[in-house]
């Protein structure tokens, strides 16, 4: 499937590029999410009379999280949580209660599809997450797992 992009999107292309995907990744994600047009000659002139106004609202995006991303970024935080003898938890920590924790102590932001885990946080230690808000913003914090002490 051929598209137009309304948006910069990692790893695919930025606004007005015409790229081929998969048809179910556009048809279900871009197209649904209003983050492309599907090619024809129609689509293509749109775009291109409305390119500045896209990227100055790309822009703004990428500036409202960049502040968000300036509140976050390096900051840690710690969950205490019940484990087991060798240190596992009894269920992981999940981007939903990452992003809870941050609304809480930090006062941002951040959706649970933002966070981006390459492990599962299910045993006690300290591990570096990233955050992608943006194409070309993104933060990474710290998340420490202790134990909480049964008595």
């Amino acid at each position: 499937m051929e598209i137009i992009l309304l948006e910069n999107i990692i790893n695919l292309g930025n606004i007005g590029d015409k790229v081929k995907v998969k048809n179910g990744y556009g048809r279900n994600f871009l197209l649904k999410k209003g983050k492309a047009l599907r090619f024809n000659k129609e689509n293509q002139d749109f775009v291109n009379k409305k390119k500045d106004e896209l990227n100055k609202k790309n822009l703004e995006i990428k500036n409202k999280f960049i502040e968000i991303a300036k509140l976050i970024n390096n900051k840690s935080f710690i969950f205490n949580k019940e484990s087991k003898e060798n240190g596992e938890l009894y269920g992981s920590i999940k981007p939903k209660e990452i992003t809870n924790l941050i609304r809480e102590k930090a006062k941002a932001d951040v959706s649970p599809s933002q966070v981006i885990l390459k492990d599962e946080l299910n045993k006690i230690g300290v591990f570096k997450v990233d955050i992608s808000f943006h194409a070309e913003v993104k933060a990474q914090i710290t998340i420490k797992i202790d134990k909480i002490e049964s008595k």
